[in-house]
């Protein structure tokens, strides 16, 4: 609704109120001035279609739904030797190590000491194989997912400590073989989790909304 002011007849005596004398010309003032001050900033906003919001979450679910069966693989490769990175003769249930093989030969960066002295540990080869298990079946289901990114983040920065992309030769003088000095697959395995989590990726094609409905995570976020 505008309210709008007709021009005043020339000759006509000014009002009493002392407005000047002389055409005015028509003055549209809206009714609703909401319009002017919103200021800029909302005018020509994008907003998120329903489609593309679903196009989204489908296409972090499957994002998902990948990084949890890399996980899970590769628990399932060493706990039963499935001939590809672990051959059967080496499997965790016929009494070989998940962690020997790899930490045994870490020769580069500054932990080389370290991760050789816990390689084949009892200890390790459980810890190790608890985070492949559980990050992959919680990050698949869609539920804890906050808790398997941060396991999930410190496993993959452990391995990328262990392999130390930055390094371009062995302690023996041999090439590692490192193509990026920085960025490796276990950086984007690991911001991978991160982006899962940070979205609450899990509510597409997971339990992720059933699971924060549980009254325990209702009260202890961190849990979701």
């Amino acid at each position: 609704m505008t309210t709008q002011l007709s021009p005043r007849t020339p000759g006509r005596p000014a009002p009493k109120n002392g407005a000047p004398t002389g055409a005015v010309r028509d003055v549209i003032v809206p009714s609703d001035i909401s319009s002017l001050v919103a200021g800029p900033s909302t005018r020509g906003a994008v907003t998120e279609s329903p489609g593309r919001s679903l196009v989204a979450g489908r296409a972090l679910a499957v994002l998902r739904i990948v990084t949890g069966a890399v996980f899970l693989w590769a628990f399932l490769d060493k706990l039963f030797g499935l001939g590809y990175a672990t051959p059967a003769a080496r499997a965790w249930i016929n009494g070989g190590s998940p962690t020997n093989g790899f930490l045994s030969h870490v020769t580069v960066g500054p932990l080389q000491g370290f991760f050789g002295s816990i390689a084949g540990a009892w200890w390790a080869d459980w810890l190790f194989m608890l985070g492949l298990a559980g990050v992959g079946i919680a990050v698949i289901l869609g539920i804890g997912t906050r808790i398997a990114a941060a396991a999930g983040t410190l496993m993959m920065l452990l391995m990328w400590l262990a392999e130390y992309p930055l390094a371009r030769f062995t302690s023996t003088g041999d090439p590692t073989g490192s193509t990026n000095p920085l960025i490796d697959y276990h950086i984007v395995y690991a911001l991978a989790l991160i982006a899962i989590a940070a979205t609450a990726a899990g509510a597409v094609w997971g339990l992720g909304r059933r699971w924060a409905a549980l009254p325990i995570v209702q009260r202890h976020p961190w849990l979701r």
